[in-house]
């Protein structure tokens, strides 16, 4: 098979069509959560594929998580999942910067995001040479001190006064043209950063972040775009709003929750942070078992992110804790190993069925990288999508480079 090419022209539009109509024919498969609800309304429509699932282990949902469409699961998820790699199949940017940097410029950068930093800076083929780089939302401006090692002029945007600062001292250090600016992106004030004449970057601003930049580049007039999106779902409004008139004339619509599909690909997390992940999903499935016993309702009680420090205290007191947090009853004695060993039984229930809802998570991501790619040509960019990097480094790997 033929390795595919980067999609632009007629080819975004065919493709988010495709996309468009897949993730819609399927909502019943993607949308309901299996952390949220004991029971999915698709297991009494595919009891043989649930019934599959159910007799799996942890260890064997975990083993596929990455790969969800190699498994061999009965119909119809093979065919989902033949479908699901054809809509995905997006072409590498080629190459076109491979300069070897001194030591000086990777100073303070953890060696997985420079090789993030070196990957996207790699694949910027624009057909006029940039004449002043634009890091939006910055943080230290390490991406764009990569890509103005050569005396371009730079300016890097970014909110955290402390980053603002410590980026200005690197970069004149380094005696680079570079002017850093403390900025918030979001803000009324901040069209007045850009000019026609820059080429705008953004390696994982998030949500609204890299959206507002799209917005105001394309106002501005920015001569070239480089752009790889992150956070989806961190946006201000409760429903996804599409940017292209193609994609506001879909009949899809999108929650955060839903968007958060996009994101649930784990590749770069230790051993550590995933027995940690495993053990605070596995106790707070325990605790919503315990918490519908004792508020009586069937139904899934949200509980916020805690602290790693919370998975110290024994089980018990993780649920006493918790009810208090959540002003529930304080639950009597019972058996908490038997509750803890349901948590860990229903975490492989959990992962197993999440696997055909993965097999979504990419199309996803596609059909809102597209709504991005399509309002750009419909502000007069030739637009270009790619990956820049193996997803191993990133799994939010998809450039966007867009010139006029």
């Amino acid at each position: 098979m033929t390795s595919p090419a980067p999609l632009r022209g007629p080819h975004l539009r065919e493709r988010f069509a495709a996309l468009n109509e897949f993730l819609r024919e399927h909502q019943a498969i993607w949308r309901p959560i299996p952390f949220i609800e004991p029971r999915l309304p698709w297991e009494n429509q595919l009891p043989e594929l649930a019934a599959w699932l159910l007799e799996r282990t942890l260890a064997d949902a975990d083993a596929i998580h990455n790969h969800p469409e190699e498994l061999n699961a009965p119909a119809p998820y093979p065919q989902l999942a033949a479908r699901s790699v054809e809509l995905c199949r997006l072409g590498e940017l080629p190459a076109v910067r491979a300069e070897t940097l001194p030591h000086a410029f990777m100073v303070d950068v953890p060696g997985r995001k420079w090789q993030q930093i070196d990957a996207f800076a790699s694949r910027l083929g624009f057909r006029q040479p940039p004449e002043h780089w634009l890091d939006w939302c910055a943080g230290k401006g390490h991406l764009g001190r990569r890509l103005a090692h050569d005396g371009t002029q730079l300016t890097c945007i970014e909110l955290d006064p402390q980053l603002v600062a410590g980026g200005q001292q690197l970069s004149q250090r380094l005696g680079l043209a570079a002017e850093h600016r403390e900025q918030d992106a979001l803000a009324d004030d901040a069209l007045r950063h850009l000019t026609a004449e820059h080429t705008v970057v953004a390696l994982h601003a998030c949500g609204d972040l890299h959206v507002r930049l799209l917005q105001l580049a394309s106002e501005t007039g920015c001569r070239q775009l480089a752009v790889a999106p992150c956070c989806y779902n961190r946006i201000r409004t409760p429903v996804y709003e599409p940017l292209s008139e193609t994609a506001k004339a879909s009949a899809l619509q999108l929650s955060q929750t839903d968007l958060r599909l996009s994101l649930s690909e784990t590749v770069t997390a230790g051993a550590r942070v995933r027995r940690q992940r495993d053990q605070s999903m596995a106790r707070r499935l325990a605790f919503d078992l315990l918490q519908r016993e004792l508020t009586g309702e069937d139904r899934y009680l949200p509980v916020p992110s805690l602290a790693t420090s919370w998975l110290d205290k024994s089980f018990p007191d993780f649920c006493r804790d918790l009810c208090e947090l959540k002003q529930l009853p304080t639950p009597a004695d019972r058996d908490w190993q038997s509750l803890e060993t349901a948590g860990w039984q229903r975490l492989a229930i959990v992962r197993n069925l999440e696997l055909p809802r993965s097999l979504f998570r990419r199309p996803l991501e596609l059909w809102l990288v597209l709504d991005r790619a399509l309002f750009l040509e419909e502000q007069g960019y030739q637009v270009t999508l790619g990956s820049f990097c193996p997803s191993q480094l990133t799994p939010r790997n998809v450039l966007l480079l867009a010139e006029r």
